[in-house]
């Protein structure tokens, strides 16, 4: 087995998921509070 080496490790798949999960919770906040500026200006 070969000896860890730190700073070596191949970390792009594990940014592109943060990054890619980062997105989605921002589009998810911005829909939502669209949502809730639509319910507070009909009245629903």
């Amino acid at each position: 087995m070969a000896e860890h080496e730190p700073g070596k490790m191949d970390i792009r798949t594990q940014e592109q998921t943060f990054n890619g999960f980062v997105s989605m919770t921002k589009w998810a906040v911005v829909v939502i509070f669209g949502i809730l500026i639509f319910l507070a200006l009909t009245g629903i």
